[in-house]
């Protein structure tokens, strides 16, 4: 499912015009990045948490030429299905 399906999804079961949920949408997808950015952390009870995790600098290896590469630390945007997520897709 793509965002213009997840839109027309949304607008068929609140009963809402495609227009006002797809404005919704994108207010629910600013509002977890705001969150995010802020190292805050989004749980929607029964669906998940959002969160941001820190992944520690490390070598690594060019494929090309076998050279050793440092990667930078980045903070990486993570998803943890809740239980009633796992439950619905099993």
């Amino acid at each position: 499912m793509n965002k213009s399906e997840l839109i027309e999804a949304v607008a068929a079961s609140a009963d809402i015009p495609k227009a006002a949920a797809g404005r919704a949408v994108d207010a629910m997808i600013e509002a977890v990045t705001g969150a995010l950015k802020n190292d805050d952390q989004v749980v929607l009870v029964g669906f998940g948490t959002f969160s941001v995790k820190d992944r520690a600098a490390r070598t690594g290896r060019n494929p090309q030429t076998g050279q050793p590469i440092e990667i930078a630390a980045a903070k990486i945007p993570s998803f943890k299905a809740g239980k009633a997520l796992k439950d619905a897709v099993n």
